[in-house]
This record gives C-alpha cells, structure tokens and sequence, in this order.
C-alpha cells in the first residue's frame, strides 16, 4: 500500500488526539467501565474523523478504504484497546451497509449525524445462540402495516448501552438462512427496547450490552437496501471489520514490543539485564518480525479492497493471524517483565486481556480457518 502524504498527515492526526483526549483519561475509563462515547465521538466528528471513507454529501471526507485503515493502525497509539475498538464499530462495522445500500432518507437520518458525532451507533448480529454462526439467529422482524415488529435480543453489542441507533440483523421471512435476513436501522429510543450491561475480562473502557426487543416497532422506511440482503450486507460488513480488526492491532504490537525491550533493557538479574539473554533478543526479534507478516498482508488486503477486488481470502487471513498474534505478542511479552507484567495496570497485562478478544469477535478463528480451507478447496468433499 503506498502511503501518500495525505495518508500521514491523517495519521499523525489521529495519533496526536489519541495522545491529547483519550491517553491520559485511559486509567479512569477503564476503572469505571466505560467512556464518555458522545462527548468523544463529537471531537472526533468535529475533526472529520468519523467519516474518512463515505460520501461527502453526508459529511464524510469523500476518501478511500485505505484512509479509514490508516486511521486504525494510528489508534493503537492508545493506551487500551476498548476504546479505539468502540471507535471502530462506529466507523466501520455498524456504518458500512447504511452508508453503500441505504436510502438518501435514511442516510441524512443516521449517516450523517453518525459522521458528525451527533449520534453513536451499534451493530447488533451475535445472540446467545448464534455467534459466529450468523445464519442461526432467532431475532425476528415480522411486518405489520407499515411498521416491522421486531422480538428478540442480541448479545456481546459494543457501544449497547449508549448507542443511539443499532445496525440489526433479523429474519424477516421463513426462507432460506442465508436469504430470509435483513438489516434495519433501529432507533435505539424505540419502545419495548432494554438494555443490560455485560462485564468482560478485558476492554474494560468499552461499554458492552445485551439488548432486548419485545414487540419493538420501526419504519420499514428503516430497511437497509432489500428485504432478504441482510446476510450478504452483513458478509461484506466484516469484510471491513476483520481488515480493520487487523490494521488497528498493527501499533499496538509494534507498541508493547517497543515497551518490552526498554523494561528488558533496564531490568536486571543474575548480574545482567534480561535483554542481554540470547532467548530474550532472538524471541523479540522473532515476534518483531511476525508484525511485519501481518503489517504486509493487511497492506496488501487492503490495496485489493480499494481496486474493488474479492478480499475473502485475505481479510480472514489477517484477522487469523491477528487474533493469534496478540496473544502471542501479549503472553510473550508478559513473561519477559515478569511479576510486574502480572500486575492489573501494567499495559501488557491490559493487552493480554483486551487482545484475547480478536480471536473471538468478528468471526472466531475456526470460522476464518473454515473460510480459508473452503476457498483453499481443502474440506472434505470440496474441490477448486
């Protein structure tokens, strides 16, 4: 990917709010489990930062895929991954559909005031029984009048407890799992919606929810493109998300590396510092370089995305080897800072509990590894 200099000045932009608005605020929003999201998000809309890639028309900078991943990679600059993660579900995976597939209406309605900071947005997919598995959601969307009634509830919903609108995928027909679904813009005031708070064990600055639909009535005006698309938007959705999951771990990496060799440097013990250890040098070099695999094949995924080419293959070998690289990174990294590293505020302690996340979320690693097993031709009974 060739970096411009509009690409790095939109970097150092974001990289220097991280430092000035969210860094020293990180310890208090995660102590207290959550961020002030609309105040946040209004600086960031303010600064053009929260519609890089979608239609100037609805207030965003009219750019390309690429400045939205640059944009990523500068939020590992943060101290925590709850936040720059609450950022990316604005940005990036409740906003991609609405902004490519919804109407005029409904983009000047939620678009556009998403854009400008005015509202934060959700993406509702997972439920209790159906993760990973997207075609096993229960949540329903039935049609009375001119209204949907929607029953149902959705789990592990980042930005749930604040969101103003959520990006919700419901069966809207008997057919087919894979064509009955569609995705409506749900305003979160709506009546019959509760939401419940969940506890996690790591992005702890990001609010997360369960939410609940009984009997909520919405606008069919508020469907996303075509009834029964809502499986196909959402694939493409996570196209988007997975890069993004990918490039914004990317400084994050580079980060506690950086981290890891100062403290190993400076931390002694039998008569030298733990970085003069050969195991120590070669295994941070090793992981230095395993950084540079996945900074190369994010690049490369996401050049392809932006010529408008098929990146399945890719974006979930990024998001496989993301997910699997953080906690390699993390847990490497925590055993060289030793019992310090075991303390609850060291910041790879944080990444190893925040990190453990990627492999999860967005699709499991089993399910990228099924991805690209399929497309590699290699499941049983499956052939190129």
């Amino acid at each position: 990917m060739k970096f411009t200099p509009e690409h790095i000045q939109l970097a150092d932009t974001v990289t220097k709010f991280v430092q000035n608005e969210i860094n020293p605020h990180v310890k208090a929003w995660e102590d207290a489990e959550e961020f002030p999201s609309h105040q946040l998000f209004k600086k960031l809309g303010t600064l053009g930062l929260l519609g890089v890639k979608y239609p100037e028309e609805f207030g965003g900078l009219g750019l390309d895929f690429s400045y939205s991943m640059v944009m990523a990679e500068a939020l590992g600059a943060c101290d925590c991954s709850g936040v720059p993660m609450a950022i990316g579900v604005h940005t990036d995976m409740c906003t991609p559909a609405l902004a490519r597939f919804g109407s005029d209406d409904l983009r000047r309605a939620y678009l556009a005031p998403s854009i400008a900071g005015d509202m934060v947005g959700c993406v509702g997919i997972s439920e209790t029984g159906g993760g990973s598995d997207v075609a096993a959601i229960t949540t329903s969307a039935r049609i009375e009048g001119d209204d949907y009634v929607i029953n149902g509830s959705k789990m592990w919903i980042t930005n749930g407890m604040k969101a103003d609108w959520c990006c919700l995928l419901a069966n809207t027909s008997e057919g087919a799992p894979h064509r009955n679904k569609s995705l409506i813009i749900v305003p979160m005031d709506a009546a019959g919606i509760t939401r419940q708070k969940i506890r996690k064990i790591g992005m702890n600055s990001s609010d997360t929810a369960q939410l609940f639909f009984d009997n909520v009535r919405v606008p069919r005006r508020n469907l996303v493109g075509q009834e029964g698309m809502g499986f196909t938007f959402q694939m493409l959705q996570f196209q988007e998300e997975r890069l993004w999951g990918a490039a914004s771990s990317l400084k994050m990496l580079d980060r506690l590396i950086d981290q890891t060799i100062t403290y190993t440097r400076e931390r002694k013990a039998f008569g030298k510092s733990i970085l003069d250890n050969q195991a120590v040098y070669f295994r941070l070099a090793e992981l230095r370089t395993e950084v540079e695999c996945l900074r190369s094949i994010t690049y490369r995924a996401v050049e392809a995305y932006v010529d408008g080419k098929d990146v399945t293959r890719l974006a979930s070998m990024a998001k496989l080897k993301c997910g699997r690289l953080i906690r390699e990174v993390a847990d490497s990294c925590l055993q060289y800072w030793g019992g310090m590293g075991y303390t609850w505020d060291n910041p790879i302690s944080m990444a190893y509990r925040d990190g453990r996340l990627v492999s999860i979320g967005g699709g499991a690693d089993e399910v990228m590894l099924g991805i690209i097993a399929k497309l590699e031709g290699t499941l049983p009974g499956k052939s190129l």
